[in-house]
């Protein structure tokens, strides 16, 4: 009998161990088609033009070896994974950093042979934040966001006011704005991919009525409740000053802009009422308030409430319609911001381009 089972035994060991050295084979690959490099070519690119993180796919031969994809501008690498290549296709994004227009693709494979197809990065400019939404001629704004680097106009839109390009990165765009006649305007901005129009607005300050920039506008002085404001060279949100003021703890005091002669008749022209103010030490909620709403002055009003943060400049373009400032025949005498406490301690504000526009 053992010399029957034997022979059967050593076969079945051999056997075993073979597929054990198989599938320890199958194992050591990264799960991508064993395909060798072969004859490399690029016959088709689905879509031809597309911006970053696009689904691409490319069809040709030899594509399953590839083992890099680089777009030519700065030469930006395109991630892909080996595992969804075959030998005529390949699929992979249009990498976030990539350079925008009409550029190579290039292939290269586990030779080191390589093809290329021609491919449009469509890498409009984005806008996230402005350093600042009001000017004047010469005003200097900064916006940040991104694909700036081959920004070739700004101007403001429905005009041909055109702002001058300071300086630009990919992410960072420096304009010089100019005069204009309009009182408010988003950006018209073109680069090497095309135009778009921002979100953002942009308000002209000589073409605003102005209740405080670098001094109190004509007609307007203090009317504050509490400790008087006063005005800061030191803090500012632009040009060479702020007004500040002391709420002192616990006395609801507030800010008070007066204009009693002549005082600002009711008129639907004005449709926004924007103010930059710099926070305290923690955040509060201010309240606006004027003489000319149906609340009257000096009251809180939830839908005149802003949130404002600590320690940095806010800004704020508040839609007049939204809130109660103004009724219809009544003149605005008083403007001011009023705040519930502070409870802990003083609180000191700043106020900055306050105006109303049209």
């Amino acid at each position: 009998m053992k010399k029957l089972f034997q022979p059967l035994a050593g076969a079945g060991l051999i056997a075993l161990l073979l597929n054990v050295s198989l599938s320890s084979c199958t194992q050591d690959t990264d799960g991508s088609p064993q395909i060798g490099p072969g004859n490399l070519t690029v016959s088709e690119i689905r879509p031809d033009s597309a911006a970053g993180g696009t689904l691409l796919t490319v069809m040709g031969s030899g594509m399953g070896a590839i083992r890099s994809i680089v777009f030519e501008k700065d030469n930006v690498p395109a991630g892909f994974y080996s595992t969804l290549n075959t030998d005529d296709a390949i699929l992979f994004r249009v990498p976030e950093e990539a350079i925008g227009g009409e550029q190579k693709i290039i292939f290269t494979n586990s030779a080191g042979k390589t093809a290329s197809t021609t491919f449009r990065v469509l890498a409009y400019p984005s806008v996230a934040s402005a350093s600042n939404y009001n000017f004047t001629k010469g005003t200097r704004i900064t916006l940040t966001g991104n694909n700036f680097d081959d920004v070739t106009a700004v101007t403001l839109t429905g005009t041909s006011d055109a702002a001058t390009i300071v300086s630009q990165t990919k992410k960072e765009l420096v304009l010089e704005f100019p005069a204009t006649t309009v009182n408010r305007a988003t950006l018209d901005i073109v680069n090497g991919t095309g135009k778009i129009t921002t979100t953002q607005e942009f308000v002209a300050i000589d073409n605003a009525l102005k209740i405080f920039g670098d001094a109190y506008g004509p007609g307007f002085g203090d009317g504050s409740w509490g400790d008087a404001a006063l005005i800061s060279k030191t803090e500012f949100k632009s040009g060479t000053a702020s007004i500040g003021k002391n709420y002192q703890k616990g006395n609801w005091h507030l800010i008070g802009f007066s204009n009693w002669s002549p005082s600002v008749p009711y008129s639907a022209q004005y449709q926004y009422l924007t103010v930059w103010i710099k926070g305290a030490s923690e955040d509060y909620s201010l309240y606006i308030t004027t003489d000319a709403s149906a609340g009257g002055f000096g009251n809180y009003i939830e839908a005149n409430k802003l949130n404002v943060k600590a320690g940095v400049w806010n800004y704020f373009k508040v839609k007049l319609s939204d809130i109660d400032f103004w009724s219809s025949g009544k003149t605005l005498a008083q403007l001011g911001f009023r705040i519930q406490g502070p409870d802990k301690q003083d609180e000191v504000f700043y106020f900055d381009d306050l105006m109303l526009v049209k």
